[in-house]
């Protein structure tokens, strides 16, 4: 298998490589999100409650004010990441084709910015400016693997995809950025 084959193939996990309704992800996807996940909370916590470097704009904003903006965000990520999760990774589907429903229809990557939001609302629980500055970090990884899977899912499902890819916002909806080409 040439380079070109390997990419258009994307690497699925074990107990997902007969799932033909499945196109593959990154080989790093999941341990480039372990890393995030880890150095983030290690920098958070260390910033947050130990050295307390950069968190200076909490005395400005008040402890219920924050507390409603980080549950609110950490409530609506942990429901796109399991509601995208179980769409993609439930039960195999019969129908092989984009998914265009659910969250789907709202975000290309729902589960992706889930993931996103999380780091997002461990931030405004505690201002740390540190752990601000590591989540555009994770927004770059995150724009990055799922530009991979993009090409996958491209390769896989063709003038589907593009249409799909046309008419949903990657991250933000209504907000489209075109390419040049």
């Amino acid at each position: 298998m040439n380079k070109r084959e390997e990419e258009i193939k994307g690497h699925k996990r074990k107990e997902y490589e007969h799932r033909i309704d499945l196109a593959g992800e990154h080989k790093l996807s999941d341990i480039g999100q372990l890393i995030l996940l880890f150095s983030f909370l290690v920098l958070w916590i260390l910033d947050s409650f130990v050295f307390k470097f950069s968190t200076f704009l909490i005395q400005y904003v008040p402890n219920y004010v924050r507390g409603i903006l980080s549950s609110f965000t950490l409530i609506f990520a942990g429901f796109l990441a399991f509601k995208a999760h179980g769409m993609v990774f439930g039960e195999e589907r019969d129908e092989h084709g984009v998914i265009k429903k659910g969250v789907f229809a709202v975000v290309r990557h729902p589960m992706y910015l889930g993931f996103i939001l999380l780091f997002l609302g461990l931030f405004l629980a505690t201002f740390s400016l540190a752990s601000l500055g590591f989540w555009i970090i994770i927004i770059i990884f995150y724009d990055f693997i799922s530009s991979y899977e993009e090409r996958l899912l491209l390769a896989q499902f063709g003038e589907d995809y593009e249409n799909y890819r046309k008419s949903v916002a990657k991250w933000i909806p209504g907000l489209k950025f075109k390419k040049n080409k």
